[in-house]
Parts: C-alpha cells; structure tokens; sequence
C-alpha cells in the first residue's frame, strides 16, 4: 500500500457507489422496483443487470436508449451489457458530456448468486474507475423465512453479510418471530457491526442506502460511525444478539477486533497487511479500522487482497488514539493477526 498523504482530500469530488446484493429470493428486485419510483432518486444512476426484471412502467420512462432508461423523475437506470468497469466508465463519460442527466451517486444490484468481493475490487483496482467513483458501502438483503436455510446450505449468503456495512431483512411478515431473532442473532456473529433493520415489500427511503461509507478524510461523528464505533449516548446494536443461539452457519466466518497501544510505521504496519494478504487474502474478507501512524489517524479498510488507498483524516475523531482494527475472516485467529503485525512491525521498523 502507498504511503498515505495529509495534503488533500483523496475523497472529496467522487461519486459515491452503493452496492446491492443477496442471495436468491431475498427481495433485491422489489426493493430496486420501489426505489426506481421514488422522487428522491432524482439524481441517483442505477446499475443493474437487466431493466426487464424490474417491471419499469412505460408511462415512466422519459427517454431509453440501449442500455439506458431515463425516468420522468431523474432517476438512470442503467443495464450491464458488458462488464462493470465498461458500464461505469460509460456512464461517467455520458454525465460528463451531458448525453444523459447528470447524477451524483450510483446505486449497483448484484445477482443472487454473486461473491460481492469482485464488485467491490473493481472499484478499488481499475484506475480510471477510482479516480472518479468511491465505495460508499454495501447493502445485503436476507430473507427472513429462508435466509436460515441458505445460510446452512450455501457460502454466497454468509459472504454477503460479511461484506455488509447494513443489512435488509425482508419478508419478516411470513417469518415466524423465532426465525426473525433468530436470523439476527446469526447476522451479528457473522457480522456484529452490520446494522440490521426489518424491511417490508422493498419500501425504504433512498436515505437508507447513503451514508454508509468514509466520505470525507475531515474526522467527525461521522468517521466513528463509520468505524462501527458507538457515538455517546449509544451501544452496540448487535452485542444483544452475540451468543444467544447456536450459529447459523459453519462458524469459520468470524469477526477480530484488535487495539494496539503503540504507534506503527507506515512501513511496518503495511507490509504486516500485504504479507497477510499475500497468504490468506481469499479468507480475509474485510478489513477495516484507524490505525496510529507515528502520531496521524489513518483509516484502512480492504476487501481480501486488494485495499482502498489509506485515507490519512485531518485529526483524531476522538480521545482514543489506539490502532483498532476489525478483521472478518475465515478460519484466521485473532492472535495469529496480532502476532503478525507485531513481529513484522518490529521487524521492519528500524530501532
């Protein structure tokens, strides 16, 4: 990873991307079909992968080119013919030459079956993509009346709500209460800093997509939300649920929560992530945190072997100026990272 920078904003002016996903069933086209309509997505793009699915009324459609519909209330919609790089690229040129209405963030359905990994890295690893589109978080739909059984039966869902900075549980109307806390409490120990919230028939205001990333390297309430830190006055919302039934799932995915007292060199402390990336990158699904470098707070945050470029914020968001880091992986011991960064830390760090 590169030398993080204080001398600018490395955020600021970039579109944010939300990115939509779930498995099979779990409600992403009706909640898509119902956002789609909403007058507050008036300067919203929407990337999904056939316009067909999601029923746009014809009445509602003010002007369709091949893979672009513009709605009478602002909103693109947007189809994937080729590959995502391609489609956003192709939608930042057409914004930029004024060919379509001009949006400022970018909302992305994935497909039931998909590993949300992929799409996030695309963001990360395609430059011209990077310099113009940043990740504003991930949102996963979980069936309450199935999403048990999926999660028992199949990896994509636990995936999913790895990667999730919020997570939709729908069709609670069908589901016994039971499934319903017990779907939660599988959710929080897959991924206890996930906010949960009940969503029926796909009816959420566009707020509820926003928000969910770094936006911006000024610290501030903002950034500790971010950092799945309670703020004053507020506790963990998924801490209630921890331990209370039987897992779910297999129980290899599990979420580290790491602090260190001590100052880290830039040097040491990357070249700790890139040896853990180059080793276990496939089972270590999320990274996320602020670390203590030589003094600065610098936010870090990746998906398995490709991280987004460290984000060194203008002051401490608040008193606690520890490192701390939370790790979501797959059959990886909180003590073999902590081990790791701090032999190669001492290690690489002159004396």
């Amino acid at each position: 990873m590169n030398t993080p920078g204080p001398s600018r904003d490395p955020l600021a002016g970039k579109l944010p991307v939300t990115l939509v996903t779930g498995f099979l069933g779990s409600g992403k086209t009706t909640l898509i079909a119902r956002l789609v309509r909403h007058p507050g997505m008036d300067r919203v793009a929407v990337v999904i992968n056939e316009l067909g699915e999601i029923g746009i009324d014809h009445d509602l459609v003010a002007m369709s080119t091949e893979n672009i519909a513009l709605l009478a209330n602002g909103c693109i919609c947007c189809s994937v013919r080729t590959d995502l790089q391609e489609t956003l690229r192709d939608l930042f040129a057409r914004r930029r030459a004024g060919e379509i209405a001009d949006f400022d963030r970018v909302i992305i359905e994935t497909t039931g079956l998909a590993d949300p990994a992929p799409v996030v890295q695309t963001l990360l690893a395609d430059n011209l993509v990077a310099a113009h589109f940043r990740l504003d978080g991930l949102v996963t739909l979980v069936d309450a009346a199935n999403g048990a059984q999926q999660l028992a039966n199949h990896a994509e869902p636990a995936k999913q709500i790895a990667l999730a900075d919020r997570v939709f549980v729908t069709k609670s109307d069908i589901a016994s209460r039971e499934a319903v806390d017990d779907l939660r409490s599988a959710i929080a120990q897959i991924n206890p800093g996930a906010e949960v919230r009940l969503v029926l028939h796909g009816e959420v205001e566009p707020q509820a997509l926003t928000g969910l990333g770094l936006a911006s390297a000024r610290a501030g309430e903002a950034t500790l939300r971010f950092l799945g830190e309670p703020l004053r006055g507020e506790g963990s919302a998924g801490a209630k649920h921890l331990g209370a039934r039987p897992p779910l799932h297999d129980g290899s995915i599990r979420t580290l929560s790491l602090h260190f007292d001590a100052p880290f060199t830039w040097n040491g402390f990357s070249a700790a992530l890139e040896l853990l990336a180059t080793l276990r990158g496939p089972d270590l699904l999320r990274v996320k945190g602020i670390v203590n470098v030589e003094g600065a707070p610098v936010v870090v945050q990746g998906v398995q072997h490709i991280f987004h470029p460290p984000v060194t914020l203008d002051r401490w968001p608040g008193e606690d100026r520890r490192t701390r880091l939370v790790f979501i992986t797959r059959r990886i011991e909180a003590g073999t990272i902590r081990d790791l960064l701090q032999a190669v830390a001492r290690v690489a760090d002159p004396l």
